[in-house]
């Protein structure tokens, strides 16, 4: 970790102490961290209670149902994510609405010009660029507003399970922790939809693959993209963004994490319950494609999208894709190949989808 400055300085104080008193020790390398987010969280405190004042008394009318991109960590929610929200009617979750999720509407808005200069060139995992105008998912946002995400799980490996299944399967959450999650998801993208000037807001979030029926005990006009890719370059791939992100996000040591088998057991998880929700909705309420198709014919499958779930103003949104697209051009992502040992785990306990999906 190389800068101080640590996701949870965006916390609220109560949050912040939960997760810092039950969570086991912060490692000694780790403390200026720790303390940098309390003092940086107490210090932002006044502002943070005087917006969440504001909103209190000042309710907002209820926002439009997001249309949600889901899909298993690294099968190409982020760069459809990216390339869709290049739509201009759509709103999305800036960069720095991820960073200071209490403070949307009074420091971002304030201090927006300064704090870009602050946003890391890329992404840690992998060669994206991060700008102003990157989309991000509500993961890391969430995790700062209440102590359930498996975000939580690479802040506290000491117990990176036990929060890894709360925050992917709800394992072990009370009803009352569950409806907590719920009320701070709508109360953190009801003022991003302020940020982004009430627009239909457009996110990604891997884990919400596995929740559709929870998202839609919210937002009963949601629609949904799921994007799916060969499943052998999935397995590897997320264990190099958890291996990888891991170190820049620790506040503690720890021994050997059981990564593989938390990938090996959460994907066909997730996908059967995906495969449950998505037979509950309407048909235009949720689209499926492949990530292989969209590299080779992005405009196709946006055309897809659109169609199936009958958005409007595509015509009008492709020039803004194309020009995306030709200036992603040179675009390197990471590459995999994957040996015998992990081929075979996969093949073993994936093999449902392989079948399915045609990657065998």
């Amino acid at each position: 970790m190389t800068s101080l400055f640590h996701p949870l300085c965006g916390s609220n104080l109560n949050t912040l102490s939960q997760l810092l008193t039950q969570n086991g020790p912060i490692a000694p390398k780790y403390l200026p961290h720790a303390a940098f987010a309390l003092g940086f969280t107490l210090l932002r405190w006044p502002i943070t209670t005087t917006e969440r004042l504001v909103s209190a008394i000042n309710p907002r009318p209820p926002i439009e149902s997001p249309i949600f991109i889901v899909g298993y960590w690294r099968s190409g929610t982020t760069h459809l994510h990216n390339l869709m929200s290049q739509d201009p009617t759509f709103g999305y979750i800036s960069p720095l609405a991820t960073g200071l999720p209490w403070d949307i509407l009074g420091i971002v808005r304030a201090f927006e010009p300064l704090l870009e200069k602050a946003l890391p060139e890329d992404r840690y995992v992998d060669n994206v660029a991060v700008t102003p105008n990157s989309p991000q998912e509500d993961s890391i946002a969430l995790a700062s507003m209440l102590p359930l995400s498996y975000y939580h799980s690479l802040y506290f490996p000491r117990r990176f399970e036990y929060h890894f299944r709360r925050g992917v399967y709800f394992e072990g959450c009370s009803e009352q922790e569950i409806e907590l999650w719920k009320q701070r998801h709508v109360q953190f993208l009801s003022k991003v939809s302020v940020h982004q000037g009430g627009k239909r807001i457009l996110m990604k979030n891997p884990v919400y693959v596995g929740h559709i029926a929870k998202l839609r005990e919210i937002w009963p006009q949601a629609k949904f993209v799921h994007i799916y890719r060969n499943p052998y370059t999935v397995f590897q791939s997320t264990r190099h963004f958890f291996t990888k992100l891991l170190p820049e996000l620790t506040l503690q040591t720890h021994d050997e994490l059981p990564i593989d088998q938390l990938i090996l057991e959460s994907y066909p998880r997730l996908m059967g319950a995906l495969e449950a929700d998505s037979e509950q909705l309407p048909h235009d309420s949720f689209v499926e494609i492949r990530f292989e198709d969209l590299e080779c014919d992005p405009m196709g499958q946006l055309a897809k999208i659109y169609n199936t779930l009958n958005l409007p103003d595509y015509e009008q949104a492709q020039p803004h894709f194309k020009d995306y697209l030709q200036k992603l051009g040179a675009y390197q992502k990471n590459s995999y190949s994957p040996n015998v040992e992990d081929r075979a785990k996969v093949d073993r306990l994936w093999q449902l989808f392989i079948q399915k999906w045609n990657y065998a």
